[in-house]
C-alpha cells in the first residue's frame, strides 16, 4: 500500500496556495498554478515515496489557522514541523530563509555570501525558486540587489503583496511603543 501525501487548497488573500501533510509533517505550501508545479509535485512525491490524496490533515488545519493569522497581522513567525524535499544544498537554502526575519529582506548575492560562497549566486536562485513551502519558509523576502523585486514562483503581485503586508504590519507594532 503506497504511502499518502494528504492535500488541500488554501485561498489566501494573494492566490491559492497547494497544502500537503505527510507523517504530521508539512511537506508542501506552494502556488497552485506556479509554472514548476508539476516538477515540484513529481519531486515531492518521489522524495517521500508517496502519493497525493485530497483530504484535510491536523497539519493543514493548523497551516490554515497560522497562515490566518500572518495575513491578518496576528502572526509574525510561524510553529510548524516541516519536512523539507530537496538536495542537501536546496535544504541548506532553505534554513537560512527560514532565519530571515519577517519585515525584512535579503539579496541572492547576502544569501550566497550568508552560505559562504558568494559566486553561487544563480545556484542559490534555482534553490530559492525550488522552495515548495512558500511563506513560512519566506522566500518572497530575497529581493534583487538594487532592491527590486525578481523571481517569486506566485508572481511579483504576489511577492510585492507579502512584503508590503510584513512592512505595514512591522509599522503598526512599532506605533504600539
Amino acid at each position: 500500500m503506497q504511502q499518502k501525501i494528504l492535500i488541500e487548497i488554501y485561498q489566501s488573500p494573494v492566490g491559492d496556495l497547494l497544502l500537503g501533510s505527510f507523517n504530521n509533517q508539512l511537506c508542501l505550501c506552494d502556488w497552485r498554478y506556479r509554472q514548476q508545479r508539476t516538477t515540484i509535485d513529481k519531486r515531492i512525491q518521489n522524495g517521500l515515496n508517496a502519493v497525493y490524496e485530497t483530504g484535510e490533515s491536523s497539519i493543514t488545519k493548523e497551516t490554515k489557522l497560522q497562515l490566518d493569522d500572518y495575513f491578518n497581522l496576528r502572526r509574525t513567525n510561524f510553529e510548524l514541523p516541516l519536512i523539507w524535499i530537496g538536495t542537501d544544498f536546496q535544504k541548506s537554502v532553505w534554513k537560512v530563509l527560514i532565519s530571515i526575519p519577517f519585515g525584512k529582506t535579503e539579496t541572492y548575492l547576502g544569501l550566497s555570501k550568508t552560505l559562504g560562497n558568494e559566486k553561487a549566486i544563480r545556484a542559490v536562485a534555482a534553490a530559492n525558486g525550488a522552495n515548495a513551502i512558500s511563506i513560512i519558509v519566506p522566500c518572497h523576502r530575497i529581493i534583487g540587489s538594487r532592491g527590486e523585486l525578481v523571481g517569486y514562483a506566485g508572481g511579483l503581485r504576489a511577492k510585492k503583496k507579502l512584503l508590503e503586508l510584513e512592512k505595514a504590519s512591522k509599522e503598526q507594532q512599532l506605533s504600539l511603543f
